[in-house]
């Protein structure tokens, strides 16, 4: 994990949203993250500093002249030990005053001394927001390098609805990891994956469609993200959220897929197939809903697209994608035919998994998969977190593009 043992400073000021904050420094210490927290004094008129403490084992820093370890001031030290510095929330007279360089308190001070990378959630009320005043300061901010994440339009503390809540806790965390990332063996690559399972309709509420839940898939743009791609995710159809800071396209039936996969291999230097594409549709598809009768409903169907065969025919006169992953989902054979695909299809890497074991495959957090590549000894890996196959998977691409 790209958070794992990296030295965060979380900034914390005065606003409602704080609450969530106490959720983010929590998620970043259960991945690994060392924490300092800063907050100002509005802020500890919101949230004491004990739920921090008691969360990161450290003390939190809110005096402007506190000594840390006897020797340096307290923005000294956290600006110079911070990989990356996060404000969240940030509220609009925070904002003001990083623009304007003012240091008159802890968190401006370490905000003007550090040179890591800044990371702003923004949460105000919509009107303080859409401010010119405050959207000056944004993009002058932004000038300089900051990211912002969010905010987020919904019900906010006024009972009004508009743009200013928090931005989501798993946005904030995305926003942080693809900058710490951002240098990454990947730097630089454009990357597109796809995800989930394709649905082909048989009439207006039906469709022939598999068990996946896209998570490998999604799971695969992270990563990826996290080493510094630039990453286009496909997406068929899933109950998941989109993966901050990655370009989402969303399509349903196997042609939209190929369609949006071949519109764009030219531009990427990586194609991941993670999806899992319909083999057959229904040749013909009822305008209106099938009713149910006596007898039983007979379906004539037809092949889908290849998209990896496309892939394979097309590569030679584009020159891209550089590398191609394929995924093999058996629940049989499972080396005899994936390594049957991983020729036919022409891909640099294969991952096959069987999908028939309860503990990996569709719908699970986890995965069991082989890896394999053209004229190479397959590797095994061991029962993984799904993130952490991607992890495995995206290591083996940059070594391939390095290699070339």
């Amino acid at each position: 994990m790209i958070l794992q043992g990296k030295n965060v400073v979380l900034g914390v000021t005065g606003g409602i949203a704080i609450y969530k904050a106490v959720d983010l420094c929590s998620k970043l210490v259960q991945a690994g993250a060392n924490v300092d927290v800063i907050m100002t004094e509005a802020a500890t008129h919101f949230v004491t500093p004990l739920p921090f403490q008691t969360l990161t084992k450290r003390p939190v820093s809110v005096d402007m002249f506190q000594l840390l370890r006897d020797t340096e001031m307290a923005h000294i030290s956290l600006s110079k030990k911070a990989d990356v510095l996060v404000i969240a929330p940030a509220t609009a007279n925070t904002i003001a005053k990083l623009a304007l360089g003012l240091a008159d308190n802890l968190l401006t001070s370490t905000a003007l001394a550090s040179r890591a990378p800044l990371v702003i959630a923004p949460a105000m009320d919509a009107d303080m927001w859409a401010h010119p005043a405050t959207q000056q300061n944004v993009q002058l901010l932004r000038s300089r390098g900051a990211v912002f994440v969010g905010p987020a339009r919904g019900r906010l503390a006024s009972g009004r609805m508009g743009q200013g809540r928090l931005a989501p806790i798993e946005d904030i965390l995305g926003a942080i990891r693809q900058t710490l990332g951002s240098k990454g063996p990947l730097a630089g690559v454009r990357v597109l994956v796809t995800a989930g399972g394709t649905q082909e309709p048989l009439d207006p509420v039906r469709h022939i469609g598999n068990r996946s839940s896209g998570k490998m898939g999604y799971a695969l743009a992270e990563a990826a993200r996290d080493m510094g791609a630039q990453v286009i995710l496909v997406s068929a159809p899933t109950c998941l959220a989109p993966v901050f800071g990655v370009e989402m396209l969303h399509v349903r039936t196997a042609a939209e897929m190929h369609r949006a996969v071949m519109e764009r291999l030219s531009q990427v230097d990586v194609l991941i197939m993670a999806a899992a594409v319909a083999d057959y549709r229904p040749k013909h598809a009822a305008v209106q809903k099938i009713k149910k009768g006596a007898k039983g409903l007979v379906l004539e169907l037809e092949r889908t697209e290849d998209i990896l065969g496309a892939v394979a025919k097309a590569r030679p006169s584009l020159g891209k994608p550089r590398v191609v992953v394929g995924f093999a989902a058996e629940t049989e054979d499972l080396l005899k035919n994936a390594r049957e695909k991983m020729h036919r299809k022409k891909v640099d890497l294969l991952v096959a998994n069987d999908v028939s074991a309860p503990d990996s495959g569709f719908g699970v957090e986890t995965n069991r998969v082989v890896l394999l590549a053209p004229g190479k000894k397959e590797e095994a890996l061991p029962l993984l977190p799904k993130f952490e196959v991607a992890e495995r998977v995206l290591s083996k691409v940059a070594a391939l593009l390095e290699a070339e």
